[in-house]
């Protein structure tokens, strides 16, 4: 029966595959000439020692960074640990004692939550920073509450938002709405930072929001822009004013991106992002066969069948807690690495509920790479991502236990 839904899925969504392809040839080539405009050479790959004076690697690869995301100015780099290091970095970067920031796509994901609001850790409360936030409506920006804030705010540092769903049940942003709400609230004298959380959305449109207005935004490595290659680290793009500030605070105001070395060399870096668009290709597939199949087995998907996603994510709604475990069980048990693990919740460092997470990665953690994770709460949603090729989705799909 599987493989017949398989089979009929696969009919169904070759005009959305056709759509996607076109989309990954255009960023391949878009990468493609960016590592050629920037003279990518095997010096580039070496890494550093010490204090890392001149290391043309690092510096070139913040380059072609800035050139691929069409930045004024980038970072890329083994510093930074996660992508809630990247995006908290930009935040304690750019925001000041006193100043307020607004987000305008409802709370932001678990790990920064933190960052914001902690009691006596070092957070953005405890040194004196503001945070306000306005839901999405109906899978849009609430843009008469958004309006009403700026005029009682007319100090505003900083608009923040968030590409991809989270722990929420909801689509990711389209570049289109982004760069609508770009221009309502320039249009309203707001001139302040706006920055976004890019995680899960690279190279899934032909535009990043860079490209409509964004002031920065960041990521990680080990999702969409490493290509499954890049063994750790993030990154920070935007206009220079802000990315400065980015910098200072990674290291110190008096050295900024001056220094910082890496032993092992910066190959997988680069040629990460090269593969990066073909490999997001492969995960976005599998997302959309994953959708499709599901929703033929009677479960509730989003995005829903036959839709083109604005991520890698795909969150697939179980309504029962055995269900929920048995699926992630099952994503672990059919991934290379680590298949004869059996995955349990448990309290995650910087969650709110116990989560369950399946990563058979390569690298660890990786979420370009197959994997799937939960919160274990109603309605029991697991979030699934990746996919380093589509045989592998679809040989997974094949072999669930539903």
């Amino acid at each position: 029966m599987i493989n017949q839904l398989i089979e009929k899925a696969e009919n169904e969504l070759q005009p959305l595959f056709k759509q996607v392809e076109e989309i990954a040839l255009f960023n391949q080539e878009k990468v493609l000439r960016a590592f050629q405009n920037n003279n990518i050479a095997l010096r580039h790959f070496y890494g550093s020692t010490g204090y890392g004076y001149g290391d043309d690697g690092r510096d070139t690869l913040n380059k072609l960074f800035a050139d691929v995301f069409c930045a004024e100015k980038a970072i890329c780099s083994p510093s930074f640990v996660s992508g809630t290091h990247a995006l908290s970095s930009c935040l304690y970067g750019v925001l000041r004692p006193g100043d307020t920031f607004l987000s305008v796509s409802g709370m932001p994901y678990d790990t920064l939550q933190d960052v914001i609001k902690g009691d006596n850790i070092g957070s953005l409360k405890d040194f004196g920073v503001k945070f306000e936030y306005i839901s999405l409506k109906d899978d849009d920006f609430d843009y008469l509450s958004i309006e009403k804030f700026l005029l009682n705010n007319p100090n505003l540092k900083m608009i923040y938002l968030q590409r991809s769903r989270g722990y929420d049940w909801r689509n990711a942003l389209t570049i289109k709405q982004i760069e609508s709400l770009v221009k309502f609230v320039r249009e309203r004298n707001f001139n302040g930072c706006i920055m976004l959380d890019n995680c899960y959305g690279e190279f899934i449109d032909k535009k990043e929001p860079t490209e409509v207005g964004v002031d920065l935004l960041a990521g990680s490595m080990i999702k969409n822009p490493g290509g499954g290659i890049a063994p750790t680290g993030g990154y920070v793009a935007g206009k220079k004013v802000y990315v400065d500030m980015v910098e200072n605070r990674l290291t110190a105001p008096s050295i900024g991106g001056e220094v910082g070395s890496y032993t092992p060399g910066y190959q997988y870096f680069y040629q990460g992002l090269f593969l990066a668009p073909h490999i997001v290709l492969q995960a976005v597939k599998g997302s959309l066969l994953f959708g499709k199949v599901l929703s033929d087995l009677g479960f509730i998907t989003s995005p829903t069948p036959l839709t083109k996603p604005n991520d890698i994510i795909l969150a697939i709604k179980f309504n029962d807690k055995d269900k929920l475990i048995a699926f992630i069980q099952n994503i672990q048990k059919n991934s290379p690495i680590d298949s004869f693990v059996q995955v349990l919740p448990w309290d995650m460092p910087g969650y709110e509920d116990e989560v369950i997470m399946a990563a058979g990665c390569f690298v660890q953690g990786s979420s370009i790479e197959l994997s799937a994770d939960a919160p274990i709460k109603p309605p029991y949603i697991a979030y699934m991502q990746g996919g380093l090729t589509y045989e592998h989705c679809k040989i997974v799909l094949k072999n669930l236990k539903l």
